[in-house]
């Protein structure tokens, strides 16, 4: 590295523990000049591919180090190491610098992503989910008809239409389309008259489909954004983004379907980015592909968080996991009292907990029994986020020891 921008060689000695399951975020991560490195976790909710053992030119303690959230992994020496070690308030400089490093670790994340977002379809399913994307496009829209959000079915059914004219169901869309056409009122978006690289959606419209092939990403600058995907014929909730947020990222950086769906939660205002202008933002933005670089990490995060939930047999106990999870995206501390304003409701976070829609109105007179929550407006309402933190652990306690004394017996 020349310029500016200057990174320490640390050494390790075998066996030293570098980073730490659930401690604190560290402020650095490491890349492996010398030697090689095992990361654990106490509960191992998937394998990852290419194993648990990191050799030279690997990367590790990048999760924590870029969402600022508590470490995911314990990382062990197996021999003497030699590591670079990235602060991130580095990571900018070391884009302009050596951008081919910036991108692989992008395009691990992306990897990762895609592979733990398969893992989690196979937790919610059981069974393997090995469809293509046509038939991703296809089970969308039937899905939607079923349910009778017939401008989500329309869009996916036109996706269809427009990218497999040779696919195994196209005359049976091109029926779909003609019977729902009536009970369709299409929402384009509007283009903005200060950008043209921006548009605005309007409420419940969907913004691409599960399965439609993607070139761009995209930036909210105004609202909110649900991702999903159709798992089991129920909608799953993955996550609910805010501005400046990133997302479609995968679809552009691995040029592979879109493997869930975007739908403005309310109307909001979003800013595109294609491929040929993704590769002018490396040099001439990297405080943008920084902010990708923890978007994706945030990510990783979330959906490791989300896997462990499918683990907890206990409905009421992924409930009070998942609300755990969205309290600790929003950096809400553990230890505090607070109240706590939802952007969601019930049926939201139902979905988020891979549970039956159906299951939605007795959960939410459970938990309002406990005078601990409420519903306002059709939001949920935390009266002490504290307390949701200790009924989580307590579920997953109670998980775990199942868990023991079945292996036991």
């Amino acid at each position: 590295m020349t310029g500016q921008l200057q990174l320490v060689a640390v050494s390790y000695q075998k066996n030293t523990l570098i980073i730490v399951e659930g401690k604190p975020p560290i402020d650095r991560f490491f890349i492996i000049r010398e030697g090689k490195v095992r990361l654990s976790r106490e509960i191992e909710v998937v394998v990852e591919e290419g194993g648990n053992i990191l050799g030279p030119g690997d990367t590790f303690g990048v999760v924590s180090a870029m969402s600022s959230h508590n470490c995911l992994e314990t990382a062990q020496a197996l021999t003497n190491l030699v590591l670079i070690s990235v602060k991130k308030d580095q990571y900018s400089d070391l884009i302009r610098q050596n951008t081919p490093v910036a991108m692989k670790i992008i395009r691990q994340f992306s990897r990762r992503l895609r592979f733990l977002d398969d893992a989690l379809s196979r937790q919610n399913t059981n069974h393997e989910m090995q469809e293509d994307a046509s038939r991703l496009l296809f089970n969308s829209g039937e899905y939607y008809t079923k349910a009778r959000r017939f401008n989500h079915a329309y869009f996916a059914y036109k996706q269809y239409v427009k990218n497999y004219p040779q696919g195994e169901h196209f005359a049976k869309i091109k029926d779909r389309l003609l019977k729902i056409a009536l009970k369709v009122n299409p929402k384009p978006p509007e283009k903005s008259k200060n950008n043209d690289m921006e548009l605005t959606y309007p409420a419940d419209s969907m913004i691409f489909a599960e399965g439609e092939p993607g070139d761009c990403l995209f930036i909210i600058r105004k609202g909110s954004v649900k991702i999903c995907k159709i798992v089991d014929d129920k909608e799953v909730m993955l996550a609910m983004l805010n501005p400046g947020d990133i997302f479609g990222e995968m679809a552009l950086l691995e040029n592979k379907p879109r493997m869930a769906a975007a739908v403005a939660y309310g109307a909001c205002t979003i800013m595109t980015v294609t491929r040929a202008n993704f590769e002018g933002l490396i040099s001439t933005q990297p405080q943008l592909i920084s902010r990708l670089t923890a978007l994706l990490a945030d990510r990783l995060w979330l959906i490791y968080k989300q896997l462990a939930n499918t683990l907890i047999e206990n409905p009421l106990g992924r409930i009070y996991d998942a609300l755990q999870i969205q309290l600790e995206k929003d950096r809400i501390p553990m230890d505090t009292k607070q109240d706590y304003a939802c952007n969601f409701g019930i049926k939201e976070l139902v979905a988020m907990a891979g549970l039956p829609p159906e299951d939605s109105d007795a959960l939410l007179k459970r938990i309002i029994l406990t005078k601990r929550i409420a519903d306002v407006g059709g939001k949920l309402h935390v009266f002490d986020t504290s307390d949701v933190f200790r009924q989580a652990e307590n579920y997953r306690r109670a998980q775990k020891s199942t868990v023991k004394r079945t292996l036991r017996d």
